[in-house]
């Protein structure tokens, strides 16, 4: 198959990802599974170069040939869109292309609690949504904006590597800026949205001290700001904005963090007993509870005031997976499987 032929079984066959790996044949992630395609041969590397490079502009070609890795992003023939991730193992060369639908799901129809479209309205307020890789959290912030986009007249700036979802008009001004294309870093793009009159920013993942601390500032100093962590759990994603700072400044970050957090969104896409995954869902609060234990430096704390807080549109991790399995859409052994706390889970079913 040539690339058009790949990524047309890709979309036809609803997969998630595509992987391109020399000593391999392409392999379509679908449902969460990895399936090699069938009848095809095993890639080479002058294949995964005939295939790959004429995607690339010549200077998404030079950044490669400097760094070995390259994040770029492209619309295939109206269809749908592909994020990807050009990299290197054992010398080769080696590609991930992300399925991105062309279409943005609305906010009430992707499995989040009924509570969190409220977020959308907010006019200053630091929003993470954490999770792993492919567990809808571009998906989830692509919900969120697109809310926005067409509920109210807001000036959205998105910082991105690289731009997955693009937005239709909409009654708001939306600007989207990939890296290396728009910007020439997380660090620049985020000092200049300050001077851009920006009501919403959207910070594609929070990878360092720098971004972690420019988004802060941006909530702090009057907008509504949506940003990513590749963390597992609330608690978690609290602990790694703090310990991401040297000691010294913890103090004053965790004065600053609880003045400006408003939510913690944390994902799962979880297989379901028909055939697809569903999303289970973590959600904390900042509640004058929480803001006052992140103030605290206790944040070992957060999953039992997360339990014991479900009248306020609180819930564990555990307590989503139960939901599941009692609606019959899951397993209890898929849960157990997705539990961070399966004592708890097993508690919760009885």
């Amino acid at each position: 198959m040539n690339i058009q032929q790949l990524l047309d079984l890709t979309i036809q066959k609803q997969a998630s990802d595509l992987h391109l790996s020399v000593g391999f044949p392409p392999v379509l992630r679908i449902h969460g599974d990895l399936m090699p395609i069938p009848g095809e041969e095993t890639v080479t590397p002058e294949r995964i170069e005939e295939l790959i490079m004429p995607l690339l502009s010549p200077v998404q070609k030079n950044i490669y040939a400097q760094v070995f890795e390259l994040d770029f992003s492209f619309e295939f023939e109206g269809k749908g869109r592909f994020r990807v991730n050009l990299y290197r193992q054992k010398g080769f060369p080696a590609a991930a292309l992300r399925l991105i639908p062309l279409s943005i799901p609305a906010l009430e129809s992707i499995g989040l609690p009924p509570v969190l479209s409220k977020l959308a309205d907010l006019k200053q307020a630091f929003v993470l949504v954490t999770g792993p890789t492919g567990h809808g959290k571009s998906t989830t912030l692509a919900s969120f904006i697109n809310k926005i986009n067409f509920s109210r007249a807001a000036h959205v700036i998105t910082i991105e590597d690289p731009i997955e979802y693009v937005y239709p008009p909409g009654k708001s001004l939306i600007d989207q800026r990939e890296m290396y294309r728009d910007t020439r870093s997380w660090g620049n793009a985020l000092r200049s949205a300050l001077r851009e009159d920006p009501d919403v920013v959207l910070i594609g993942e929070m990878r360092d001290l720098e971004t972690i601390a420019s988004a802060m500032t941006i909530a702090e100093t009057g907008h509504l700001v949506f940003a990513t962590l590749h963390t597992n759990s609330a608690a978690q994603s609290v602990d790694r904005i703090i310990d991401v700072f040297p000691e010294i400044q913890q103090p004053q970050i965790r004065l600053q963090l609880a003045a400006t957090l408003e939510a913690v969104i944390s994902l799962r896409l979880v297989p379901t007993i028909e055939p697809g995954r569903t999303l289970a869902t973590e959600v904390l609060f900042a509640t004058p509870a929480v803001r006052n234990i992140i103030r605290e430096g206790k944040s070992h704390m957060i999953d039992n005031l997360i339990e014991t807080s479900a009248e306020l549109g609180m819930q564990t991790l555990e307590r989503s997976l139960v939901e599941l399995v009692r609606k019959g859409k899951i397993s209890q052994e898929v849960a157990l499987r997705f539990a961070l706390r399966p004592e708890l889970l097993n508690k919760l079913l009885k």
